[in-house]
């Protein structure tokens, strides 16, 4: 189906997290891509940053844009860590943590605002949060998109599987895609 408009969402955080090694966006593009049976007609990667980033951080997301073979071509939404003080129930003590705000709601908005624009046919998406359960329901059963899910078989939620019309499980795969 060649022309099938197919489009790949990361949730940088949980593809960092859920990984059982480390991996080559590029290389996973690619074997996602064969998969699906279409190349991606457009991707993106949403993550939390420090900010300001590190260098190598500024590096990496810089060569995520980048155009194969040189990067996997995504296009790149980061969102600031936020401070947050926190106060240990038993023992009192305070200390501040940083969380990640806004990256959930950034990819449930492209999600539907996406699927409202007629902008895709098959959603890929790359995250394990059943956060997502209302926004791929919506692409599916009101705008009748395809969504596939490509996550590690311990860190996909079940409220997600639910909805997906194929589960491509990384962890039976990662050889194709990890780091040489």
């Amino acid at each position: 189906m060649s022309d099938m408009r197919v489009i790949w969402i990361v949730d940088g955080s949980y593809l960092m997290k859920a990984a059982p090694g480390r991996f080559d966006y590029l290389r996973l593009r690619r074997f996602l891509e064969e998969e699906s049976g279409a190349p991606f007609y457009d991707a993106y990667y949403l993550n939390s940053t420090p900010n300001p980033p590190s260098e190598a951080q500024d590096h990496f997301h810089s060569w995520l844009k980048k155009a194969p073979p040189y990067g996997p071509q995504m296009r790149v939404k980061l969102y600031a860590l936020k401070s947050m003080q926190v106060t240990c129930p038993s023992c009192g003590h305070t200390f501040d943590r940083t969380v990640q705000k806004g990256v959930d709601v950034g990819i449930a908005t492209l999600i539907v605002r996406l699927a409202a624009q007629d902008q895709y046919d098959r959603l890929v998406l790359s995250t394990g949060d059943g956060d997502f359960e209302d926004a791929i329901a919506f692409a599916r059963e009101v705008q009748h998109k395809e969504v596939w899910l490509a996550g590690f078989s311990d860190s996909v939620s079940p409220d997600l599987q639910a909805y997906a019309n194929r589960v491509i499980w990384l962890d039976r795969h990662m050889a194709r895609f990890a780091k040489e």
